[in-house]
């Protein structure tokens, strides 16, 4: 073979014809015909491992085919005479006016939605509770107002446009004053549906702009998931559950004025039985009503009510820094959701035990001073205090 014959451009043409070129090994010259012959769909790698003759043919037929690609892609190689040729090869292309194509501009990212507070308050001793729910409109900020019950839905809701300020000052205050925490605006919206299903479930009336809000917020009414199953520890928990009513927020937590007015007859029925019955023996006897009282009051839709009132107040215990308290509430909520009763629950018998106690302090305040005794059982006050934004506050 002549010197001439290593030339990129004859070489090619010897490829190209199926000319014989024993210089080379065959199975080189074989895969350079294949590369010559469909150049656009030539790797860098499979070029790379072509003697420098026969990869500087390959790139002899990207020239003439005018592909871009193949020549700017060797013109990194590593193996170094490939790297030049590549660049001599581009050269020749964009003197023929043939320039690679640009690269995609990435499209700026997009951004980040605006993320804006939502507030959810603790929950009353009735079952109520507020929720403080935001959006942007035209610039500014809705802020949605509801009060809602566990037992009906929502009970009441409102509309208004806030400076976003404002809307900070707001949370920062039912933050710093222990009203509630902050969720994710998800879950705030997952509240208000499943709030809205208990209206239906309850054929409580939607008040007016519900269904707005709820297609505001990309929402329809849902019915609440289960909660988890009861875990091995909560055994334990039952045996705990009266610590919770130490905590500020469920300290306030009473039964309902029906359960307290027949507990407090049972009660003072003893005091005045004509049975000559020991000190010990007569507070057995006050116990096992409170008791009685607090196994008749606790139904299966009872359990369930108060176990997602205490799931919630798990969350809020978890988020103001107390977390065996979230741990008690969360191990008492599965187990009164899904009607473990042995051990009783504890949490359930202090609800009423407390009552007898309050009555008690009571009775002896009323002694100090001097007043007579009251035989009215005392009654659990029912209004809601409310922040000045009008959420309810424990």
């Amino acid at each position: 073979m002549s010197p001439a014959s290593t030339e990129p451009r004859p070489l090619l043409d010897a490829l190209r014809a199926g000319t014989p070129l024993p210089a080379f090994p065959e199975a080189d010259v074989a895969r350079a015909r294949g590369l010559a012959d469909d150049v656009g769909a030539a790797t860098p790698a499979a070029v790379e491992a072509l003697p420098e003759a026969l990869a500087g043919a390959v790139l002899e037929a990207a020239v003439l085919a005018g592909q871009v690609a193949l020549p700017e892609a060797l013109c990194a190689s590593s193996v170094k005479p490939l790297a030049k040729a590549a660049k001599k090869a581009l050269y020749r292309l964009r003197s023929r006016g043939v320039t690679p194509p640009e690269a995609p501009r990435e499209a700026p990212p997009a951004p980040a939605p605006e993320t804006l507070p939502t507030l959810v308050t603790v929950v009353s001793s009735a079952g109520q509770y507020g929720l403080l729910l935001t959006r942007v409109v035209r610039g500014g900020v809705e802020l949605l107002q509801v009060i809602a019950s566990d037992e009906q839905g929502v009970l009441e809701l409102s509309r208004t446009e806030q400076s976003r300020g404002d809307l900070r000052r707001i949370l920062k205050h039912g933050l710093k004053n222990g009203f509630g925490m902050e969720v994710s605006r998800e879950e705030g919206a997952r509240l208000l549906a499943e709030a809205a299903a208990l209206n239906l479930r309850t054929r409580t009336p939607f008040p007016p702009d519900l269904e707005a809000a709820l297609r505001h917020h990309g929402v329809q009414p849902q019915e609440p998931e289960p909660l988890p199953a009861p875990e091995p520890d909560d055994v334990r928990r039952a045996l705990e559950g009266d610590q919770l009513h130490a905590t500020p927020e469920i300290a306030e937590w009473m039964p309902p004025d029906a359960e307290v007015r027949g507990l407090m007859e049972q009660v003072q029925a003893l005091a005045g039985s004509p049975l000559a019955l020991s000190g010990p023996q007569r507070q057995e006897q006050v116990r096992q009503k409170v008791l009685d009282a607090a196994k008749a009051f606790f139904t299966p839709e009872v359990r369930q009510r108060y176990a997602r009132r205490l799931w919630r107040m798990a969350a809020f215990f978890d988020a103001t820094g107390r977390a065996l308290q979230a741990d008690i509430a969360r191990g008492e909520a599965r187990r009164l959701f899904h009607g473990l009763d042995a051990p009783f629950s504890l949490f359930a018998e202090t609800l009423f035990a407390k009552v007898v106690v309050l009555a008690a302090a009571g009775a002896q305040a009323q002694a100090a001073q001097g007043a007579p005794d009251s035989e009215a059982p005392p009654v659990t006050p029912t209004g809601e205090r409310r922040s000045p934004g009008g959420l309810i506050l424990p």
